[in-house]
C-alpha cells in the first residue's frame, strides 16, 4: 500500500490504521498540500510513523500546489487541525530525512512494478494521483486498488453546500483522475460522516498506558472538542481518512454503486462539485464505485482492534 496524505489528524489516523492492518504492507507515504503544506505534512508523517515504530517506511513529497493555481491554507484547516495540523500535539521529531526522489514517480515506478498487487490510498486532494496519470497512464491503469476519501454525491460538502475539501483542494485533478477510466473507490461525505468518534473510544487508548496511545489520544481529542462545536449535531469526529483504508483493505464495510463521476470546475457556486457525468451516462463502462452506506458497527469494532493492538505493540 501507499498513502497519499496531507497529514493532518484524520490522515495520522489512516497511517496508524495502515501500520496497524497485518494484511498491508506499507511501503511508503506520500504527502502533498491540503490540511497544511506539503512540506510540513510530509514531516508530520514522518513522526507518525516513527511513533509507531514504522522506520522503514520512506516518506515522499509530490506536489506543492494544485495544479492550476498557488496553494492557500484556509483558516478552517488551522482550526480543525490545529496550526501544526496534529491537534498542535508535538511528537518527538523524527531523525530521518524525506526521501530525495519525487513522490509522483515514486507512485508511478510502484504502480509499473507492483501492478495489481500495489493499493493506493488517497486521503489528501488528488494532485498526486492526476500527476501519476498524466506521467504514465498505462501504469497506473495497473494499479489493482486505488480508494480515495472524497467527494460528496447523496449529501452536502463540507467547505461549500456541494464541494468536499479534498476535492475542493484541486477540482481539476480530481476531474482529470475520475474521467480516465481508471478504476476508483470512492469514499466521500455519504459515509464518512456515519462513521463517528468519541472520547469513549480514546479513553480507552489512554488505558493502554502507552505514549503512542495517550498522544493519538491528545491530537483525536482535539479533533472531537473542534467538532463538538462546528458539527455537534454529529456527536463525535467523522473517522474520514481511516475509513477509506479500511475500505481499501475489507471493500464489504461499505455498499458501492457504479457511476461515472465528474468533477465541477467552472467557478460558480456549483464548483468542486462530485456529480454523475451525464455525457457517459449511456457508457457500459463504468469505473468509479461510489460507497454510499457503510457497516459502521463493524468498522468501527475493527478500527478500535487494530489501534489498541498497535499501541499495545509500542510498549
Amino acid at each position: 500500500m501507499i498513502l497519499d496524505v496531507d497529514t493532518g489528524i484524520d490522515d495520522a489516523m489512516a497511517i496508524a490504521y495502515a501500520v496497524a492492518d497485518p494484511k498491508i504492507e506499507l511501503i511508503g507515504v506520500l504527502s502533498s498540500f491540503g490540511n497544511i503544506e506539503a512540506d510540513r505534512a510530509s514531516h508530520n508523517a514522518l513522526n507518525v510513523l516513527d511513533m509507531f515504530n514504522a522506520t522503514d517506511v520512506p516518506v515522499f513529497i509530490g506536489n506543492h500546489n494544485p495544479l492550476d493555481h498557488q496553494y492557500q491554507r484556509i483558516d478552517i484547516n488551522a482550526q480543525i487541525h490545529g496550526e501544526n495540523g496534529i491537534g498542535d500535539v508535538e511528537l518527538k521529531a523524527s531523525e530521518r530525512d524525506i526521501s530525495e526522489q519525487n513522490g509522483v514517480d515514486f507512485m508511478v515506478e510502484a504502480a509499473d512494478r507492483y501492478g495489481k498487487d500495489l493499493t493506493i490510498v488517497a486521503t489528501g486532494p488528488m494532485t498526486n494521483i492526476a500527476s501519476a496519470i498524466q506521467k504514465d497512464k498505462d501504469a497506473m491503469k495497473k494499479v489493482g486498488n486505488i480508494t480515495i476519501m472524497g467527494g460528496a454525491l447523496t449529501v452536502p460538502g463540507n467547505v461549500t453546500p456541494v464541494a468536499e475539501a479534498n476535492i475542493e483542494q484541486d477540482p481539476v485533478a480530481a476531474n482529470e483522475m475520475f474521467t480516465s477510466d481508471i478504476n476508483i473507490t470512492m469514499v466521500g461525505l455519504d459515509v464518512t460522516l456515519r462513521t463517528l468518534l468519541t472520547k469513549k473510544e480514546t479513553q480507552q487508548w489512554r488505558d493502554t498506558k502507552t505514549e503512542a496511545g495517550e498522544k493519538m489520544a491528545d491530537i483525536v481529542d482535539f479533533y472531537i472538542d473542534v467538532y463538538d462545536d462546528i458539527y455537534p449535531e454529529l456527536g463525535g469526529c467523522s473517522l474520514h481518512d481511516p475509513l477509506a483504508v479500511g475500505v481499501a483493505i475489507d471493500p464489504s464495510f461499505v455498499q458501492t454503486i457504479d457511476m461515472n463521476i465528474m468533477v465541477t470546475t467552472e467557478h460558480d457556486a456549483y464548483y468542486a462539485r462530485t456529480i454523475g457525468d451525464k455525457e457517459r451516462l449511456n457508457d457500459p463502462h463504468t469505473n468509479v464505485k461510489v460507497a454510499v452506506n457503510v457497516d459502521k458497527e463493524r468498522y468501527l469494532k475493527v478500527f478500535m482492534k487494530r489501534f489498541l493492538d498497535l499501541f499495545q505493540a509500542t510498549k
